[in-house]
């Protein structure tokens, strides 16, 4: 351990009313040195970039938190599908769509998936 931080932010709703006030603590090996407050703050913000871009839609669009697969290597398995299909949609995507709308909309449409994945 190099350094601690403690983060404060305050949660808004979007019109811009206060709901709620937290700090959070941070610990680093990045010494001062080569991790100012600056940078301690964003490694923080790209934390929560994949957590948002990534584990929310895992646990949203694809539910993984209520999966049942759990004998030998089968979770990691499964992880690593739904990792794959959410590459996959996102780059065959516009920006701006959402994993679930671009899912919904190649579950109707069989060959256009089938042609997204190579075959």
């Amino acid at each position: 351990m190099a350094q601690v931080a403690r983060i404060e932010r305050t949660v808004t709703k979007l019109d811009g009313t206060p709901l709620r006030h937290e700090i959070s603590y941070a610990v680093t090996s990045l010494s001062a040195e080569r991790a100012d407050a600056a940078r301690v703050l964003r490694l923080n913000r790209e934390h929560w970039s994949i957590e948002n871009k990534l584990h929310y839609v895992r646990d949203r669009t694809f539910d993984e938190d209520r999966s049942q697969v759990r004998k030998g290597a089968a979770a990691h398995a499964m992880a690593s599908l739904r990792n794959t299909a959410i590459s996959v949609l996102r780059l065959a995507t516009e920006a701006g769509t959402s994993i679930a709308a671009a899912t919904r909309h190649l579950a109707r449409k069989v060959r256009t998936t089938l042609r997204l994945i190579g075959l």
